[in-house]
């Protein structure tokens, strides 16, 4: 046994644990107001989009819009909620709000985030917004990236999303090559008995590290899915096709990296 006393505290440390065996794990949004600001504007740019009043449950509003709009005029809805979204500048603040405790103890305290929160809409029954399964590593993201994946409305089911669990992932992603697999399809029904599907109610969040098999398939349950994802990652951690300043940018840098990082040497002579 090590003698090197631990430095975590007693919750962090059963976080750690956690997001080491899994990959993944699902807490209470650390900011209720800030949360629910966010489902807020989704629901009121909506609205104004499609030309209707402005909801009073905002909830049920997006659980059911697919009553409201179809899959032709889905993708335009949700360009333009993902604009008005992002043109706020208390947005990625109130986003990062949502998980900043676990976000330090999970990925560190000098953090990059991605600079545009992405948006996803599944209505019922459509097979237009499917996310194969994948691993985000394997097109290029670095493997230092954690997601902040947050759901407005509870998902569960079909409406949810997937996820293998990291001590599970590691075999099948070691047997890759003997699988023989020949395309996504095939890989979903070889994971399929080992996937969990995550059971998450409004008011938490889901964060999870993107080397680990994940996705979706055809929403069958009654109600609209609607979930934003963005990318953290440290600042110093090395990068791979999305650099910082074009995918990412620092939101906290501490000062004494400020002060090392500006820091010259005096010349002499």
């Amino acid at each position: 046994m090590s003698n090197v006393p631990s430095f975590w505290r007693d919750e962090e440390r059963v976080l750690a644990d956690k997001f080491l065996r899994d990959g993944y794990v699902v807490i209470p949004a650390e900011s209720r107001a800030d949360l629910d600001r966010i489902r807020d504007l989704l629901a009121d740019v909506t609205a104004a989009y499609l030309k209707l009043p402005r909801p009073q449950d905002k909830g049920a509003f997006l659980d059911h819009i697919h009553e409201k709009v179809d899959v032709r005029r889905l993708n335009d809805l949700r360009l333009a909620v993902i604009r008005e979204m992002n043109e706020e500048p208390w947005t990625r603040v109130s986003y990062f709000n949502t998980a900043r405790r676990a976000l330090e103890v999970l990925v560190g305290n000098e953090l990059a985030m991605q600079l545009r929160i992405n948006l996803s809409i599944q209505l019922p029954d459509d097979d237009s917004s499917l996310l194969p399964v994948h691993a985000d590593v394997w097109s290029g993201d670095s493997p230092y990236e954690v997601v902040l994946w947050v759901p407005y409305v509870h998902v569960y089911g079909t409406k949810t999303m997937y996820i293998l669990p990291r001590e599970t992932d590691g075999g099948y992603q070691e047997r890759m090559g003997e699988l023989k697999l020949k395309s996504a399809e095939e890989l979903y029904r070889t994971i399929e008995p080992d996937l969990t599907w995550l059971d998450i109610p409004y008011g938490q969040v889901l964060l999870f590290t993107q080397n680990v098999m994940h996705g979706n398939v055809v929403n069958h349950e009654p109600e609209t899915r609607w979930s934003t994802n963005c990318r953290f990652k440290s600042v110093f951690s090395p990068y791979h096709d999305k650099k910082l300043g074009e995918f990412f940018e620092p939101i906290l840098v501490r000062p004494a990296t400020a002060i090392g990082a500006s820091y010259r040497l005096p010349s002499v002579g």
